[in-house]
């Protein structure tokens, strides 16, 4: 039996269209996967911004393609009605435990 039909929570990481994961969820309610929670991690673009440049050393990622990116998802998640946790003012540890807190949930 496969985990995710014994109940144990798993996490899918990743930058997609949340539209794409509602429809996949769709698809699979017939292998009784549709128990799901969707959430956007996002940030603000100053945030965004600071991450790239000063935390990963990649300050080229923050470019016009990056924000407008970003700011897609933001209003497809909100158009859609989808939770979205902003982690602006949150260390990496508080932005973890929190995602961990929604998998215990």
């Amino acid at each position: 039996m496969p985990r995710a039909q014994k109940g144990t929570a798993i996490l899918f990481e990743g930058q997609m269209r949340p539209s794409f994961v509602v429809e996949a969820a769709r698809a699979a309610r017939a292998a009784r996967a549709d128990d799901y929670r969707l959430i956007l991690i996002d940030c603000d673009d100053a945030t965004r911004t600071h991450r790239l440049s000063a935390g990963r050393g990649q300050p080229e990622l923050a470019d016009a393609n990056m924000m407008n990116g970003a700011a897609y998802l933001r209003r497809e998640a909100q158009t859609s009605g989808l939770e979205i946790l902003d982690t602006s003012h949150l260390s990496l540890k508080q932005s973890a435990d929190t995602v961990l807190k929604y998998l215990l949930d």
